[in-house]
């Protein structure tokens, strides 16, 4: 079945709709038209853009130092496959979408976190172990103090995150899947065998379907009661002519210390130096998201304080600041799986502010559950059913 549109005959019947065509949804549905797979993408904004986890110029992707983290060991293989698709992804496109600035981890050096990256760590990737004097020697923009020590991980580095949904997207119209922006998703029927997805003007039939629209995967799943929570989350961007501070003088670098989380980027072609608190969040509905970076203190004090303890030359004027949507789940591991009554029904999500770096890799794990009801990725810790997010 087929209807008009703009004066062109478009297509109601697919084998597989993706619903959200954001990072891994883009990333998905790229993979799948390169297996010739008759494919609808649908997204309610026009990706790449700022309603969602996937601005903001630049994405870390860490390999070895995710490893402290719970459930890093199931993690770290995601990501070090999810490394080798961008740099193919890179080659494909003809253009740069990785900047191999290097990390560096830093914390108070009898913390858990860094003995924990340093011993286990190293089994996945190079690291160089340093004391607080040899960070600032190396990188005079630091100012670490005596208590604190890092390890650097030399193959990692910043991913230009709305390049890569450019590429996927460009690239999958090359292989001829069809995507339908400003298009919202109002709802889904599931029978026994298909799919119906309804939005406002038409609806689309499909053999399968694949969730993955970030903070509304669980208001389109709500019959699953989905342990979602989409979280408000910021960043910004402060302005440094200081060539310390500049790439390749700066790596890219993650702290933890006092039960804070920071991460930031180097100045990357006249950008500022880019900051973000990780553990600065706050529960929102994702209806209700506003770029309103500012309407709290924090938003820029947080990052302010932390510039001028640890940055105290990069604590320039204040360029811009974005905020942005994450969704969590309990143990802030992400979800991949089927829906326990329709079988080809997939969905994920709950990426819990990892999920833009293996986007990738998600994308391939999840169109080859589609096409060959399998995947080569071992994905078992990322299951609904775990007890960690178990109810």
């Amino acid at each position: 079945m087929s209807y008009e549109r703009n004066g062109k005959m478009v297509n109601r019947n697919y084998s597989v709709i993706v619903v959200g065509a954001g990072s891994v949804g883009m990333a998905a549905g790229y993979y799948l038209s390169k297996k010739g797979v008759n494919t609808l993408l649908i997204d309610a904004f026009d990706p790449p853009h700022g309603k969602g986890s996937h601005h903001g110029e630049t994405r870390m992707i860490r390999h070895a130092t995710h490893v402290s983290s719970k459930g890093g060991q199931h993690f770290v293989p995601l990501v070090q496959r999810a490394q080798e698709l961008w740099l193919n992804l890179e080659r494909e496109l003809e253009d740069t979408l990785f900047i191999p600035t290097g990390t560096l981890s830093v914390g108070e050096a009898d913390s858990f976190y860094m003995k924990k990256n340093i011993e286990e760590g190293s089994m996945y990737s190079r690291l160089e172990v340093l004391n607080a004097n040899e960070i600032n020697m190396n990188w005079p923009g630091f100012s670490i103090p005596d208590h604190f020590m890092g390890c650097f991980e030399f193959s990692s580095g910043a991913l230009l995150n709305e390049k890569c949904i450019y590429a996927y997207r460009e690239l999958r119209s090359k292989n001829k899947a069809t995507l339908l922006t400003n298009t919202e998703v109002k709802s889904i029927d599931f029978f026994t065998q298909g799919v119906t997805v309804n939005t406002k003007e038409n609806s689309y039939h499909a053999d399968k379907v694949l969730i993955c629209a970030g903070a509304w995967t669980g208001k389109i799943l709500y019959s699953l009661g989905l342990p979602l929570q989409p979280v408000r989350k910021t960043f910004a961007w402060f302005e440094t002519n200081d060539l310390a501070f500049q790439h390749p003088q700066l790596p890219c670098f993650h702290f933890s210390f006092e039960n804070q989380l920071y991460y930031g980027f180097p100045n990357i072609n006249g950008s500022g130096v880019k900051l973000g608190r990780t553990d600065s969040e706050r529960n929102i509905n994702p209806d209700l998201m506003r770029q309103n970076f500012g309407k709290y203190a924090s938003d820029e004090g947080d990052l302010r304080k932390f510039l001028d303890r640890f940055l105290p030359k990069a604590s320039g004027k204040f360029k811009k600041g974005k905020a942005c949507l994450i969704t969590n789940t309990p143990d802030k591991q992400f979800i991949v799986d089927q829906h326990p009554e329709f079988p080809h029904v997939y969905f994920s999500g709950g990426y819990s502010g990892k999920g833009f770096q293996i986007s990738s890799v998600l994308g391939e794990i999840l169109s080859q559950l589609i096409t060959e009801g399998s995947t080569t990725h071992d994905i078992s810790a990322f299951s609904l059913a775990r007890k960690a997010i178990q109810k």
